[in-house]
């Protein structure tokens, strides 16, 4: 993302914490200028509207999530970084999801395909299966695609069912299936 201004990064930030803590929908430009402490017409000066901000916001979540993520893999051999994503993810979720995945929730709130927020979301999820398919095929194994799938299922699965508290450490659960999947996918 391009560097902003003062106003423009108080905006965002305000924005993010907002949106993802209360939904998009439920949050008015008129809030996020007050909390930001800009005007209205500020916010439409460095935004354009509120969907543009929302897709910011989106695609500065997912920077952030990629940055963390590949980080903490790579710490990892080749042959583990797969199931290490789901050791990232669990202080992920613990650190900044606590209402689960920011993605399905905006995607929940933004059904209009032609929302600008959108295609980020189909980024972000498409961009961490090519990741996983990346990581299964260092890790050597047979097939793949099939297993980046399995992977990305639980990945997402283990995020929702973070934020709605119905599974006990649905993050932990994921990795342990994971590494079933794993395990099965290298005989």
């Amino acid at each position: 993302m391009e560097a902003l201004t003062p106003a423009a990064r108080r905006v965002l930030d305000t924005a993010a914490e907002l949106f993802y803590g209360q939904g998009i929908n439920a949050v008015g430009v008129d809030l996020i200028a007050k909390r930001a402490g800009v005007t209205k017409k500020t916010l439409y000066d460095r935004f354009g509207s509120k969907e543009t901000l929302v897709a910011a916001y989106l695609r500065e979540r997912d920077e952030r999530w990629r940055a963390w993520l590949t980080a903490e893999v790579e710490k990892s051999p080749p042959a583990d970084r797969a199931l290490a994503t789901f050791d990232a993810l669990a202080e992920w979720v613990r650190r900044e999801n606590p209402r689960g995945c920011g993605f399905v929730n905006a995607a929940a709130e933004l059904p209009d395909a032609g929302h600008p927020a959108r295609q980020v979301i189909a980024d972000q999820k498409h961009w961490l299966r090519g990741y996983l398919w990346e990581l299964c095929e260092q890790a050597g194994v047979a097939a793949p695609d099939e297993l980046a799938d399995e992977l990305l299922l639980l990945h997402e699965g283990a995020t929702v069912l973070n934020g709605l508290s119905v599974v006990t450490d649905p993050v932990g659960i994921a990795r342990r299936l994971a590494q079933r999947a794993l395990e099965r996918a290298r005989t």
